[in-house]
């Protein structure tokens, strides 16, 4: 089956360009290879969305999806290997099939940078994470470290510290990137250590979990859990055959959020852009499918 537009990503940008494709009555699909949402199930507290005072990353994903369900708009569980160019068509190659379209939007979002040491891989789920909200119940009443600088870091500390025992709050600077009112606020908690101008450079393993951490300045931490909130790295392993990305790895895209092929566009945090935020992902994703959807309109392709 051929498609007027395939969107790659069901977080909050391929979402939005969804429903504006479907309202439009384009033949649409979403891929998603994991949970509706993406890295929005991840976060524990949102409350600079419009329409929402406050709000948790999965209860807006969960809101997301049903707007999916509502409007019908088709979607399919697969992960996508590969985009091949065939003329004028578009072949996207997934893990249960091949699908065609004359439009794609990318948007699969970022994932969460690693810190590059060894036992990292293993150890996720054992000891290690990037979820605060996914994992922290798992170690109440312990001692754990988070490392990071900026709003995510100091908010999962902040969350974490009414779980757990004591919170080691580990950043590489002096100075932290956050909000002014989350550093006040994370000094004020009283089972949070701030340990600034370090870094972690080895975790201990033991009996195949983290057992401890090593900072550059030779301290051990003894711990049952390390998070992890150092950046993020955009997730589109897929397009490297396209050569339509800048150095860093994201997708350089034009006003119109189209890439330098033409039919093929990106939206949201994975594209090259100055604001990542969740209103800016939503309205990426609105004007990417509002152009294809003029495209269609002009060149009677739909």
């Amino acid at each position: 089956m051929k498609y007027d537009l395939i969107i790659i990503g069901m977080g909050i940008s391929g979402v939005s360009a969804a429903i504006y494709a479907q309202n439009s009555g384009l033949n649409v699909l979403v891929l998603e290879s994991g949970i509706p949402g993406g890295l929005l199930n991840k976060i524990n507290k949102i409350n600079n969305y419009p329409g929402h005072a406050e709000i948790t990353g999965p209860d807006l994903s969960f809101q997301l999806f049903e707007s999916v369900n509502k409007l019908k708009i088709p979607y399919k569980k697969a992960k996508v290997s590969e985009i091949k160019i065939e003329k004028k068509q578009k072949k996207v190659i997934t893990d249960i099939g091949n699908f065609e379209c004359h439009f794609i939007i990318i948007a699969t979002g970022r994932k969460a940078r690693k810190l590059g040491l060894e036992h990292e891989e293993n150890l996720l789920g054992k000891g290690l994470s990037t979820c605060a909200l996914c994992d922290g119940n798992l170690y109440k009443g312990k001692d754990i470290a988070v490392v990071g600088g900026g709003n995510s870091a100091l908010e999962e500390a902040l969350y974490l510290s009414n779980i757990v025992n004591k919170v080691y709050l580990i950043h590489r600077r002096d100075a932290f990137r956050a909000e002014e009112a989350l550093i006040k606020e994370v000094r004020e908690k009283e089972n949070i250590e701030l340990l600034t101008n370090r870094q972690v450079t080895e975790l201990i393993v033991k009996e195949e979990k983290l057992d401890k951490i090593i900072l550059d300045n030779k301290k051990e931490l003894e711990i049952s859990a390390l998070f992890t909130y150092v950046g993020f790295e955009p997730n589109i392993e897929f397009v490297k055959n396209l050569d339509i990305t800048n150095e860093e790895g994201y997708i350089l895209v034009d006003k119109n959020y189209e890439t330098k092929i033409k039919g093929i566009y990106a939206a949201g945090d994975c594209i090259k852009k100055e604001v990542y935020q969740l209103i800016t992902a939503a309205s990426d994703g609105v004007s990417a499918a509002i152009h294809i959807i003029k495209d269609i309109e002009n060149k009677k392709i739909h």
